[in-house]
């Protein structure tokens, strides 16, 4: 049998459609399947960041974190009250101008660098979820497998069971020799 012959197989047999009519994620299990070769490790754990990549990373597990928004609100007192106790020689006096400007040049970077970190997990998180699909869908098919082959066995065994049960089976020749006398 060919491997195109069991790629066919095992595609109307498993899924019910014919090869051509699968998903790609589908054809490469069906292929692995016929070659009967393991699926293959995850998605790359290495670490293939440039130095951009990290410190965005950095940034966004920092800004995200409830320490970053205790010791940010710590900040923001500490300058409003140091600017309201000195305020003959106040660098930002009361409407605290200067401030406002820092806080939203902070959102302004910070915001675009929490996305691009968030946008390289999205798809680290999409690899591994395609990988878990691919071994997901190999397991069932490999099950359905089996369970066809002892459905197969079981058959064979009654029919085996029932031609038994039709004629008796004759003593072995040596019986005779053995018996008592």
């Amino acid at each position: 049998m060919t491997a195109t012959e069991r790629q066919e197989e095992l595609a109307l047999g498993l899924l019910g459609a014919g090869y051509a009519e699968l998903t790609p994620v589908q054809r490469s299990v069906v292929d692995l399947m016929a070659a009967e070769a393991p699926t293959g490790v995850g998605p790359s754990m290495a670490d293939d960041r440039d130095f951009w990549d990290r410190t965005a990373d950095r940034v966004a597990r920092i800004g995200g974190s409830w320490s970053f928004l205790g010791g940010f609100a710590l900040a923001m007192l500490v300058w409003i009250a140091a600017n309201l106790a000195l305020a003959r020689w106040a660098f930002d006096p009361y409407p605290f101008i200067f401030l406002n400007l820092v806080l939203s040049t902070l959102a302004a970077v910070q915001a675009p660098i929490i996305l691009m970190s968030q946008n390289r997990q999205a798809a680290r998180d999409r690899q591994a979820a395609e990988h878990d699909y691919r071994v997901n869908l190999r397991a069932e098919l490999e099950i359905m497998r089996l369970h066809d082959r002892l459905q197969l066995n079981e058959q064979q065994l009654q029919r085996i069971e029932a031609a038994l049960a039709v004629s008796p089976p004759s003593a072995p020749p040596y019986a005779a020799e053995r018996a008592p006398r």
